[in-house]
């Protein structure tokens, strides 16, 4: 007997997905206005550092705005082509950003090693002003975004963006006060690489985490043996096997698994458990499980049995 069990979002839950839809929208609005104000001030002052700032951040921008896509067509309703609907969107897009920010990295490293070789004129003044700006915008960015859900993949993503533009504009403002003190232009290039290591940092975890997912791996903190062994001893089932744990993004999600059930036992009352179990333990909302009374008829089963 296979049973679908399907949880649906309440009324509150659908509120606060909106919520969240208009905070990463304004957050998109406040970085695009922010690094076109950066680049305008990167070329102007010829600091390279505000340039790979902005660079960051146009990748950023880029990232919240698709976060809010994914965001937005994560509650369009599933239909016969996309029976999970588009959640995935959300992780796909973020595989796609992380790779682009492999290629600002390749630019702001290569151009900084060219100011190393051949130093340009740079304006601290105006530097230090676009840079502040961008630092000031920045924390107001974090705020709008406010705290997260550890398994919101949209929202942990785009606060990781922000708090590395974050990290860089505090760089920039540090290279426009030792240009401005002593004169040192190096400090401009150097600053640079600083924010391109940021940026390949975040683009590293971000491809990972993202990566993961797509390749339906088991979520982090879930272990898929503790999840066997907490079904077939809290909900009284003989043998639970055939586990399968995955994500269809962040923080959704879905299991298959085979429950051979007790003789004489319950078998309504043993799924009605098992999805409990799921749901409160290992916050699993999706679950399809194939209740089995005298065994595994499964090709797999099978091989298994027959290799013992």
């Amino acid at each position: 007997m296979n049973a679908h069990i399907t949880h649906h979002h309440d009324r509150h839950d659908h509120v606060q997905q909106r919520t969240g839809e208009r905070r990463l929208l304004f957050a998109f609005a406040l970085t695009l206005l922010t690094l076109i104000v950066e680049a305008a001030g990167g070329w102007y002052s010829g600091s390279l550092a505000l340039l790979a700032d902005a660079g960051h951040m146009f990748v950023d921008a880029f990232a919240l705005l698709l976060a809010w896509a994914g965001a937005h067509f994560a509650m369009r309703p599933a239909d016969d082509k996309r029976s999970f609907g588009y959640a995935r969107l959300e992780v796909l897009v973020g595989y796609t950003n992380a790779l682009a920010q492999f290629g600002i990295v390749v630019w702001i490293v290569a151009e900084a090693l060219a100011r190393f070789a051949m130093p340009t004129p740079i304006l601290p003044g105006i530097m230090l002003v676009v840079a502040l700006v961008g630092l000031v915008v920045n924390l107001l960015v974090l705020q709008v975004l406010g705290g997260h859900d550890h398994d919101d993949l949209n929202t942990a993503g785009a606060r990781l963006h922000v708090l590395g533009d974050l990290l860089g504009s505090l760089g920039a403002v540090a290279a426009a006060l030792i240009i401005r003190g002593f004169g040192w232009l190096w400090a401009d290039p150097a600053i640079s690489i600083v924010v391109a290591v940021l940026i390949l940092a975040s683009a590293w975890r971000l491809l990972r985490r993202s990566a993961h997912i797509l390749l339906e791996g088991t979520p982090d903190g879930v272990d898929a043996a503790l999840v066997t062994a907490t079904v077939k001893r809290e909900a009284g089932i003989a043998d639970v096997h055939h586990v399968h744990i995955w994500q269809l993004a962040g923080g959704r999600r879905l299991a298959t698994l085979h429950a051979r059930m007790v003789e004489g036992a319950d078998t309504h009352a043993a799924l009605l458990r098992v999805q409990s179990i799921l749901r409160e333990q290992f916050h699993i909302a999706h679950a399809t499980v194939q209740i089995e009374q005298h065994g595994c008829l499964h090709d797999d089963c099978t091989k298994q049995a027959h290799s013992r």
